[in-house]
């Protein structure tokens, strides 16, 4: 009974010991497996050739350096190399690494394709062998006359297909749009009004701009000062303007003799007396630094006035003057220029929302 149980305990020791044995064989087993899915294809056409490798999880794998332009055969390119795929079997025990090859041949034969080597933990282990026929195109060299030959070049004429014309004419529409931005920033930060508002000023009569004129030396007294050649040369600025307005000449660019001699074609030596006097007593002061009396100031301003008056035209109360175009620019309040703010930053949304739908139609047309 003894030598049964012991016979038995024996037995069972022996079977796990061989479990064991079979256990690690079974995680240590490497296999390589390469499939490649079609046989025959035409010159220029691509097969993919799949790689399975099965080890431990724990194994170190090296699968085969092959790349994009390698030969895999005399006769056969690889084109792409797709990455590893990598699966988890038996609890994460073993692992499945997928391999996929792209291959091509330009020219017609049958190749027989090498095994892939790899490499587990330093020992090589090959895939079986493939055979991959390429076939090239059939072509009918005898009956030549059922193939027309070569065409001329023809110029197509060029015209705006239905896509291409909304493109062109919104890239206009979005240049114009942003030449307006851009004058209407300019004019807010210069705080100008978008549109220039031109008020119309009567035009004066050339003795009333003058007697305006003297007004505002008599106003500001300069001819109580004691320098009186500032004097003398705005009261005969004044007479020339007068003179060239009222005769038609340019007396402004005339001496005061010259001037003279032009009125006394026109008027009277008496009349001129007075006009002739002051015009020598302002030439005095200013080129011989000539001092003057304050009386002698206050008396040619009023032959200058005395001038004027002989000479003056009236205006015809019927006649409507000629207008001076005066450009008055009016200053925006707060609200116009928050207006103005909110109108720049809508038209600049809208200048960008146009420029990206231009960009995606681009896109569509290219695609």
């Amino acid at each position: 009974m003894k030598s049964f149980y012991r016979h038995n305990a024996f037995l069972f020791l022996w079977l796990c010991l061989l479990g064991l044995c079979f256990a690690e064989a079974g995680r240590a087993q490497v296999t390589v497996d390469a499939r490649i899915d079609s046989l025959e294809l035409l010159v220029g056409e691509q097969a993919h050739i799949k790689l399975d490798v099965s080890a431990d999880a724990k194994a170190n794998l090296i699968l085969p350096q092959l790349k994009a332009g390698d030969m895999l055969t005399p006769g056969v390119e690889v084109v792409e190399v797709s990455r590893p795929d990598t699966q988890q079997l038996n609890e994460g025990a073993r692992m499945l690494i997928t391999q996929l090859y792209t291959v091509t041949s330009f020219d017609s034969a049958l190749y027989y394709l090498p095994p892939f080597v790899v490499k587990v933990d330093g020992k090589e282990f090959q895939s079986k062998n493939l055979a991959l026929r390429v076939l090239s195109i059939p072509v009918d060299t005898v009956h030549t006359d059922r193939f027309p030959g070569p065409k001329d070049i023809v110029d197509l004429p060029f015209s705006w297909s239905s896509d291409e014309s909304p493109v062109f004419w919104l890239a206009v529409g979005l240049f114009i749009w942003v030449l307006l931005l851009f004058y209407l920033y300019i004019r807010f930060r210069d705080n100008k009004p978008i549109i220039k508002i031109i008020k119309q000023a009567p035009k004066l009569p050339p003795h009333a701009e003058a007697m305006h004129e003297i007004d505002q030396i008599k106003a500001e007294k300069t001819w109580a000062k004691e320098d009186s050649k500032e004097y003398y040369t705005r009261l005969t600025e004044i007479l020339r303007t007068y003179i060239k307005k009222r005769y038609g000449f340019n007396a402004m660019e005339m001496t005061s003799t010259e001037i003279i001699d032009r009125l006394l074609a026109l008027k009277d030596a008496e009349s001129l007396d007075e006009l002739r006097s002051l015009f020598r007593t302002a030439d005095l002061v200013k080129f011989a630094k000539y001092n003057t009396q304050i009386n002698e100031n206050d008396a040619n301003l009023v032959s200058a006035i005395e001038f004027i008056n002989q000479t003056k035209v009236e205006a015809d109360p019927t006649v409507k003057p000629k207008p001076d175009a005066v450009m008055v620019e009016q200053q925006r309040s707060r609200r116009k220029l928050l207006g103005m703010r909110l109108i720049l930053i809508v038209l600049a949304a809208i200048g960008f929302a146009l420029l990206g739908w231009i960009v995606w139609m681009l896109y569509n047309l290219i695609v």
